[in-house]
């Protein structure tokens, strides 16, 4: 479905965009990804909407066939978010482990203290941690808004099969200068 509009209490969320995953291999440029999620949440802080900042550090205990990563061995830094999105003192911070932003964190109640309906996901990985959350605010009734040319994924397969299968099924699509222009609109 195509972006058609932005409910009064919106809220941003950006997934793992942190020191040590913007420096994974990536399909489409991290730098671009960065600059548009900035550009995003500056748009949001302007209308005073909420702006979640989500990092990840650790994962869902449960058995895989694929290996897991060893995080005993990560830098120091791995969690921390990339200075780029100019995160501010009112911003909305999540701690994850898991991929979706909303399993074992209390950002449910805190968006539903606000009266936030709707959220915009952007971030990395399009297919682990935003489709997770995008998948999760669906389900917890969340409209859901995702800005495609602000996320990536080490995959480009698995990029492509969420945002042309997966999303449209559980919201709107959109560029981020289509979204800006929506909350421009509402001034």
């Amino acid at each position: 479905m195509a972006l058609t509009s932005l409910d009064t209490n919106t809220a941003l969320i950006i997934i793992d965009l942190q020191k040590g995953i913007v420096k994974m291999p990536a399909t489409h440029p991290v730098e671009g990804v960065i600059a548009r999620s900035r550009a995003l949440a500056d748009a949001f802080r302007v209308h005073k909407l909420p702006v979640v900042l989500v990092n990840v550090v650790g994962g869902a205990p449960g058995r895989t066939e694929q290996p897991r990563r060893d995080i005993s061995g990560l830098p120091a830094d791995f969690a921390e978010l990339v200075p780029e999105l100019g995160q501010q003192g009112d911003d909305i911070l999540v701690t994850k482990r898991t991929w979706g932003a909303f399993a074992k964190t209390d950002l449910e109640t805190r968006l539903k203290a606000l009266d936030v309906t709707q959220v915009v996901i952007a971030g990395i990985a399009t297919a682990t941690g935003v489709e997770a959350t995008a998948r999760q605010a669906y389900e917890l009734g969340f409209n859901v808004t995702l800005a495609i040319d602000a996320m990536t994924d080490s995959r480009p397969q698995a990029h492509d099969y969420s945002v042309g299968t997966v999303f449209p099924r559980l919201g709107e699509t959109g560029l981020v200068a289509d979204i800006i222009a929506l909350l421009e609109g509402r001034s």
